[in-house]
């Protein structure tokens, strides 16, 4: 079986909600046309039978319900869109295996408040934070309670980034160009988020918080000698440096290992490879992005299972990518 855990959809109240509250430069509709599965359950179904023994485990797609909406508006959002996932997963049980939970975060007790509906009554697996509120880090106090409950709740958090265009590549810009912000900036986005966290000491509090990073951990595989040895430094250079680094048990270089990271690399053998080397097999998880490529859904989900196959690794360790690593996380 191979379970896509980082996939997204759009349910149709929800969807129609959200249209209305966008503003009309946001263009959300126009980004629809372009990948019908993301709301056309049979056009989904159509790409899902392309690729055997695939089933998926549902994300609301992005932007975040509190860049479209004020708290009271967001949470509605949020309540319309798990009703619809719980709904959908209790209608196609051979099609998907769960669904994530949709959060008001520009409300945070009242995002408590749906973590418990969410999972307690409606069934949802877990919930999706992105790497950053409306400009506001996920390690500050508002947000933390999130972290916290989901700890005792003992299920995943899937983080997803948030960057988008008027994040400027540099200070004396208004705006991103060239689609920096998204096929750069989102990579950075998941680790900025990442340290943040890991400086909050959190996974000290509560070593088995288990939070799935998109996009294979961001550029954290990739740079783990420069974390290692940057963060060495920091405690030799100074002793405001020294200090940050006594906040933690551990070198952060340990923290970081203790995220859960998808697959979706966008077909990259050797970025795959990286990920799974720096995180090890039992902390990835097989997810495709579907369906945010170019052709609405089956190239992502074609390429990261093609990626899957070509890798370097043990059948034992493919079937823990494919599905045993989230069964465990989700109890299913």
């Amino acid at each position: 079986m191979k379970i896509d855990v980082f996939c997204h959809i759009l349910t149709p109240k929800f969807n129609e909600k959200r249209l209305a509250m966008a503003p009309p430069a946001m263009n959300l509709a126009a980004r629809i046309k372009t990948m019908p599965a993301i709301i056309d359950l049979e056009e989904r179904f159509r790409i899902m039978d392309m690729f055997e023994d695939y089933v998926q485990i549902l994300t609301m797609a992005n932007p975040p319900v509190e860049v479209i909406a004020d708290p009271e508006d967001a949470v509605e959002m949020s309540r319309i869109a798990n009703d619809e996932m719980a709904e959908l997963v209790t209608k196609h049980p051979d099609r998907f295996v769960g669904a994530v939970a949709c959060l008001p975060m520009n409300d945070p007790d009242a995002a408590l408040i749906e973590i418990d509906r969410a999972i307690k009554d409606l069934g949802l697996v877990g919930v999706q934070v992105f790497t950053h509120v409306k400009g506001r880090a996920l390690d500050h106090p508002d947000f933390l309670p999130v972290f916290e409950k989901m700890a005792e709740l003992d299920l995943p958090i899937w983080l997803h980034p948030g960057r988008n265009a008027k994040f400027s590549d540099y200070p004396a810009e208004d705006a991103s160009l060239y689609d920096i912000w998204h096929i750069f900036g989102w990579t950075y986005d998941s680790t900025a988020a990442m340290t943040r966290l890991v400086f909050t000491g959190i996974f000290d509090k509560y070593p088995n918080l288990k939070i799935i990073t998109h996009h294979l951990g961001g550029l954290v595989p990739y740079t783990h000698g420069r974390i290692l040895q940057g963060y060495n430094k920091v405690g030799k250079r100074s002793e405001e440096g020294r200090k940050l680094l006594d906040k933690l048990e551990r070198h952060p270089y340990d923290y970081f290992k203790m995220f859960y990271a998808d697959t979706a690399t966008n077909g990259s053998v050797a970025a795959l490879e990286c990920g799974v080397d720096f995180f090890g097999a039992d902390r990835v998880m097989f997810g495709t992005d579907m369906p945010f490529d170019s052709e609405g859904g089956p190239v992502f989900v074609g390429d990261t299972i093609k990626t899957i196959q070509e890798m370097k690794a043990s059948e034992e360790d493919k079937r823990k990518i494919y599905e045993e690593n989230i069964r465990r996380l989700i109890k299913v």
